[in-house]
């Protein structure tokens, strides 16, 4: 082999030892595969069925118990006005003085005609009665017997007609007096002294309402009867006779009303105009506190469900149509998705009407990893618990807004 022939397999030989030593040395700087995701941590609440008394808050207006306008039953001129303007007053109480001489005069002229009817009574009786005994022998004539007999039944129904109009001018004279029909508190006064009133004016003089107890008045729509009635006869609720007419009340304010109030009746008549039907409750009010054309939201009971499921609200979710979902966790530890139907809110829960069973492990917590928790992905439950709010402990009461 000639010198160029063997510089040249030199050549080709050191190459090839520098493109294997470049091909090791891409090969060993190649990064290493990256571990697997951690799994993710969650908390769950565990679906249970439990005894739930459900409630409606329905807006409405208080009303007064009972009210009376005040109005004249006899003309006149009103000389005193005997009470203070939003004063409570009793039954019977005066209330207006109208000037009585003018009836007090009547009522002694009616006195008077008595007295002269009552005072020819015994002649024309007697007359009557010897005439009867005359004309046994022929001594007058029938005819003659007759008129004094016609005097007689003439007197006494005079005496019976004044006797009338004795009792109409007293009765005229004690109108004078204006008394209180009810007991309960009285607005303004619609007239001062010297006014000149008529009977039973169109105009009040006041007005009285009875405000302890007071009326509470609020609609329900005929949907929401009807969808009650159909849970009572499907078994999905049942009424606790002890409490079914116990209603509470929330003022504007959104306090409580301290006293139980009673649903007293529910209307039959339907108002075309909102579809609602009147529910009429009774509310004790001593201290004076409800007011008339009060706002207020009652809250009445529909029943108790037995068999509730709830689920904190913070654990439901809704696709971009709106839809509520939950994730939860399957037997597996593997996230699985459920569509939701929902009833109502209760406290810092939902009532569900459907999507879950009982057993079914909701996650709560750990849902801000929501890109990862996709189904199938595997997940571990906490060991603690999640305490479910304010309902986590016995006794819940719902309410549908």
């Amino acid at each position: 082999m000639t010198s160029y022939g063997m510089a040249k397999a030199s050549r080709n030989t050191a190459l090839t030892v520098l493109l294997g030593a470049l091909a090791l040395s891409a090969c060993s700087s190649k990064a290493p595969p990256p571990p697997p995701p951690p799994t993710l941590n969650v908390s769950v609440v565990t679906v249970e069925a439990r005894e739930v008394a459900l409630t409606t808050q329905l807006p409405g207006r208080t009303s007064a118990y009972r009210i009376a306008e005040i109005r004249p039953q006899v003309n006149g001129l009103i000389q005193k006005r005997l009470f203070s303007e939003g004063a409570d007053v009793k039954a019977g109480q005066p209330l207006y003085q109208i000037d009585p001489a003018p009836f007090q005069a009547a009522l002694e002229n009616a006195r008077a005609a008595l007295a002269r009817a009552e005072a020819n009574l015994p002649s024309t009786k007697a007359r009557a009665e010897r005439y009867g005994e005359l004309l046994v022998d022929k001594a007058v004539s029938p005819q003659d017997h007759d008129d004094a007999v016609a005097a007689q039944k003439q007197a006494e129904a005079d005496i019976a007609a004044w006797k009338a109009q004795v009792e109409s001018a007293r009765i005229n004279l004690a109108y004078t007096r204006i008394t209180a029909p009810i007991s309960g508190r009285i607005g303004k006064s619609s007239v001062t002294e010297g006014a000149i009133v008529t009977a039973y004016q169109p105009v009040a003089l006041a007005s009285i309402q009875q405000l302890d107890p007071i009326y509470v008045d609020v609609p329900q729509s005929t949907s929401d009867l009807l969808r009650l009635k159909k849970r009572i006869a499907d078994g999905g609720l049942r009424h606790d006779d002890a409490d079914r007419n116990k209603v509470a009340l929330i003022l504007e304010d959104g306090s409580r009303y301290a006293d139980g109030g009673n649903l007293q009746f529910r209307d039959v008549s339907v108002d075309p105009s909102t579809g609602s039907v009147i529910l009429r409750m009774v509310f004790p009010n001593p201290k004076g506190q409800l007011l008339p054309e009060m706002f207020v939201r009652a809250e009445v009971r529909e029943g108790v469900h037995d068999r509730a499921i709830l689920v904190p609200q913070q654990g439901v979710m809704r696709n971009p149509k709106g839809e509520p979902y939950v994730m939860v966790v399957d037997g597996e530890n593997k996230v699985d998705m459920r569509m939701l139907t929902l009833e109502r809110e209760i406290g810092d829960q939902w009532l569900v009407a459907g999507g879950l069973a009982v057993g079914d492990r909701v996650i709560v917590e750990g849902l801000q990893t929501l890109q990862m928790l996709r189904p199938g992905t595997p997940v571990k439950v906490k060991a603690q618990p999640f305490q479910a709010g304010i309902l986590a402990q016995g006794g819940q009461t719902a309410s549908a807004k």
